[in-house]
């Protein structure tokens, strides 16, 4: 890739010099083709201007002489634009390339034709030169004079070569090396900034999909910032997959350590019926209970699937959550006895309507109250409140809390915080399900631990009335 990106570079640097260079000799050309003009203009005004001079034996012959040196040629034009004597054109300009007509117009013409410039004047003689002409005893002045009065112009014609621009191609070639040698230099720099960070994060990719999810990229300080900011993408990712994984395997531990606490009880029970060796109502009472432990962890996975692929159904209608919350509280009665946990309902007098799925509803405070009763030291409270526009269902125990750092994950999947509840720990499910079946419903779930570990935790939900 770095290769590649070091000929783009240079080919693209290469263009700009090649079309920068025919460019810049366009325009040099053409300035210095209009700047021959101008000058060959005023040369051959200049000598135009002096015809009064012309008549004169020794000037004419001295025009004639100074015509040969500066590549000039005197010519006469005749009314109808044929061109007399055009072999005295200096060489590079035919008779067909002068503008007759503006020239018999007493104008001024010049033109570039190839690499030569021109220009004609029209020699204008007085009423005086041309009677000095006719008394003139030389025969080419006369004939000067009877040609003028026959309606014959005389046009003095300079020509010069356009210069091109001095060492033009040599210092183009030597300016165009040493650019391209800079823009080689620069791409190679700028390709190893470039392919460098690019060819660790190829490599560390590599890694992360064979599985080492310890794998990093290091991001250097002269880095690109676009090329920093994935380093960092691709590092979170991976620390959240890292994350991820190591979230998999304490609930795969978790799951399978509650499946075989019930089920060894269960199994012991009914070996020790079959032996004889226990009261069948108190066996069956155990494993009835651990049956529904069960049942319980077996149905939160089932909810987590069905959450997953969005296939679980709500049937909201407009149920008073006094009765409801209340079932669910007291369902946990026996439990919280048997654990020696004071259980308190707050519940207001009247009704509080919500709209809600019932079944969902009571498997959100259930979810909640067994939540609470896994880590209460010795109180759990249900309240129930309704404020404007919403009814608030909060859960509260005196448990050790949840440190600030684990308040934003407590509703993540397989989340569990670090310290161990007072009762037995579950899947890491039950508040996850709450936030999806909440937020199904309309409703809003939070937690809060205000003094950290040591102050309980309170988890409120909001229903919309």
């Amino acid at each position: 890739m770095r290769r590649r990106l070091t000929f783009a570079i240079v080919g693209v640097v290469a263009g700009a010099l090649v079309v920068a260079g025919l460019g810049s000799l366009l325009l040099v050309g053409r300035a210095d083709a209009n700047q021959t003009r101008t000058q060959l203009v005023t040369q051959a005004e200049a000598i135009a201007a002096q015809a009064d001079e012309a008549v004169r034996p020794a000037t004419l012959s001295l025009l004639k002489t100074a015509a040969r040196l500066y590549s000039a040629g005197l010519v006469g034009i005749r009314p109808d634009g044929a061109v007399l004597n055009a072999a005295a054109l200096p060489a590079g300009v035919t008779a067909g390339e002068l503008d007759a007509p503006a020239l018999l117009d007493q104008q001024t013409v010049s033109a570039v034709h190839g690499s030569i410039a021109y220009a004609a004047a029209p020699i204008q003689l007085s009423p005086t030169d041309l009677a000095r002409a006719r008394a003139s005893t030389q025969r080419g002045i006369k004939n000067l004079a009877r040609e003028s009065a026959l309606g014959v112009v005389f046009v003095v014609v300079v020509t010069r070569q356009v210069p091109g621009p001095a060492g033009g191609g040599a210092y183009f070639a030597v300016a165009a090396a040493v650019a391209l040698m800079v823009a080689a230099l620069v791409a190679d720099r700028l390709g190893r900034r470039i392919t460098r960070p690019l060819a660790g994060m190829e490599a560390a990719a590599r890694r992360i999909a064979e599985g080492d999810l310890d794998s990093r990229i290091d991001v250097g300080e002269d880095d690109y910032p676009e090329l920093a900011s994935l380093g960092h993408s691709i590092n979170t990712m991976t620390e959240g997959l890292a994350r991820a994984k190591g979230l998999e395997r304490q609930f795969l531990m978790s799951v399978s350590h509650d499946l075989r606490t019930p089920l060894t009880s269960i199994r012991g029970w009914a070996e020790a019926i079959a032996d004889g060796a226990a009261e069948d109502t108190r066996a069956a009472a155990i494993i009835g209970s651990e049956a529904a432990r069960l049942q319980r962890l077996v149905q939160d996975l089932l909810d987590l699937a069905k959450l997953d692929a969005r296939s679980f159904s709500l049937h909201p209608v407009t149920v008073d959550l006094v009765p409801l919350v209340a079932a669910a509280a007291e369902s946990f009665r026996p439990s919280t006895d048997e654990a020696g946990l004071h259980l308190t309902l707050d519940l207001p007098e009247g009704p509080v309507p919500v709209l809600a799925d019932p079944d969902r509803l009571s498997q959100v405070v259930a979810n909640l109250i067994e939540n609470a009763y896994k880590y209460a030291r010795r109180d759990l409270r249900v309240r129930v409140a309704s404020s404007p526009g919403a009814a608030v269902v909060a859960v509260e125990d005196d448990g050790p809390g949840i440190p600030a750092a684990d308040l934003d994950h407590v509703f993540e999947r397989l989340y569990q915080v670090e310290h161990s509840p007072a009762r037995q720990a579950g899947s890491g499910l039950g508040l996850t399900i709450v936030k999806e079946l909440t937020t199904a419903m309309n409703g809003q779930v939070r937690v809060e631990s205000p003094t950290g570990r040591g102050g309980g935790t309170r988890v409120v939900v909001n229903l919309p009335v």
